[in-house]
C-alpha cells in the first residue's frame, strides 16, 4: 500500500552537559525569536542563565543534559533539584530545541526521555514547568500529558510596558 507514514524518529544521544557548551546554550538564548519565551533580556542575564543550567546543575548534580544528533547539538536540558529532603520529589525543568531543529519531532523525543530520566536516574515523581501564554511549547506539553494548574498573571513586564502571564503546567510521573 503507498501513502503517508510516519519518518522514523531521530537517534538522539544524551550526555551531562559541559561548560564549554554554555556559549551554544547562549547562543541560541541570544536569538531575538527564542528570547521572546525566556525572561532574560540582555547578555549578562543569558550568560548568568547558562551558568546556573550548565554549570551548577551539570557539576553539583549531573542533572543538565546535552541532546546530540550525530555529531550535531540539537537540544538542552535540565532538572533544578532541590537539595532539601521534603523537596526532593519534584522538580522545576528546561528544555531547548535549537532553532534550526523545530518541528522535527525532537522535542517531543526529548520530552520522554526527559521523562524517563526524572522518574529512573532522578526517583522524580512530579515534573513542573512555566510557560508563557503565548508560547507554541505549550500545545507540545499538554499533548505529552502536562496540566495547567495555575497561572501567574502579569507575571512579566516586557521593555514596552506590556505584561505577559506565565502559565504553570505539572505533569506526575
Amino acid at each position: 500500500m503507498r501513502g503517508w507514514c510516519l519518518k522514523d524518529p531521530i537517534k538522539l544521544r544524551y550526555e551531562v552537559s559541559k561548560e564549554d557548551q554554555i556559549p551554544i546554550l547562549a547562543s541560541w538564548l541570544s536569538e531575538p525569536g527564542i528570547l521572546r519565551w525566556f525572561p532574560m533580556v540582555n547578555q549578562l542575564e543569558i550568560e548568568d542563565a547558562c551558568k546556573v543550567w550548565i554549570g551548577y546543575f551539570a557539576k553539583t548534580y549531573g542533572s543538565s543534559f546535552t541532546v546530540w544528533d550525530g555529531e550535531e547539538i540539537v537540544g538542552f536540558f535540565n532538572f533544578y533539584l532541590s537539595p532539601v529532603q521534603k523537596l526532593r520529589h519534584q522538580s522545576l525543568f528546561s528544555i531547548i530545541v535549537h532553532p534550526g531543529k523545530r518541528g522535527q519531532g525532537i522535542g517531543t523525543q526529548m520530552l520522554k526521555e526527559l521523562k524517563n530520566k526524572a522518574k529512573n536516574d532522578f526517583g522524580l515523581s512530579l515534573l513542573h514547568l512555566e510557560v508563557y501564554r503565548e508560547n507554541p511549547a505549550r500545545k507540545l506539553y499538554l499533548a505529552e500529558g502536562f496540566e495547567e494548574y495555575g497561572v501567574h498573571v502579569d507575571f512579566l513586564k516586557e521593555e514596552d510596558g506590556t505584561y505577559r502571564d506565565k502559565i504553570l503546567m505539572q505533569q506526575w510521573l
